[in-house]
């Protein structure tokens, strides 16, 4: 109860806190590429539902039908605000919507697609009991996730294999001794990260 009302105030305050900040970035993201403001994606949350994940375009339209997996600088998809955008995470600012409807928290295991999610194990499905969030340890230790996967010469084996399994490894952990104080040190760690 604690953790949905802090979720619900803090998203609701970031959102409003934060506006004139996402106009701009909004007219950013117009006037350099055709298409609109904001990707949706359905992802998967809490109980094995997908719902639709709300983020900052940062790619040219389309460009999802060419693969899920994004691999930084080297990624000609992706747009020149949106590296940016991706660089200091700010294109997941939108997904406060989602923390205040309800579908995502702050912290939690971040959502998959249904296409990875098909392939957990019955142990790496136990993260699906907790909502999703915007940030988490495995989010932390990732940060830099798509810059590790440029330097694959087959980027989606290298997520399956190696970067996912650690990822649900942390957030495996999360879910078991998840609390309000965790929560908040997952937060301003992240915070920290992307300051650096």
């Amino acid at each position: 109860m604690i953790k949905r009302v802090f979720d619900f105030i803090f998203s609701l305050v970031g959102l409003i806190l934060l506006s004139p900040f996402l106009i701009v970035i909004s007219f950013l993201i117009i006037i350099d590429s055709k298409g609109g403001v904001f990707f949706i994606q359905r992802r998967v949350g809490r109980n094995n539902k997908d719902f639709n994940l709300i983020k900052f375009r940062t790619m040219k339209t389309g460009s999802y039908k060419k693969g899920l997996i994004t691999i930084g600088k080297k990624d000609p998809r992706v747009t020149i605000p949106g590296y940016m955008l991706r660089k200091y995470k700010i294109d997941e600012i939108p997904q406060l919507i989602n923390v205040l409807l309800g579908d995502m928290s702050l912290v939690g295991p971040r959502p998959e697609v249904r296409k990875y999610v098909e392939i957990y194990t019955p142990e790496q499905s136990q993260v699906l009991q907790v909502k999703p969030g915007i940030t988490s340890l495995a989010s932390i230790e990732y940060l830099n996730e798509n810059e590790i996967l440029g330097k694959s010469e087959d980027p989606e084996n290298t997520y399956l294999q190696e970067v996912m399994p650690r990822k649900l490894e942390l957030n495996l952990e999360y879910v078991k001794k998840a609390n309000f104080r965790t929560d908040l040190y997952i937060i301003f760690k992240t915070i920290k990260r992307i300051l650096q």
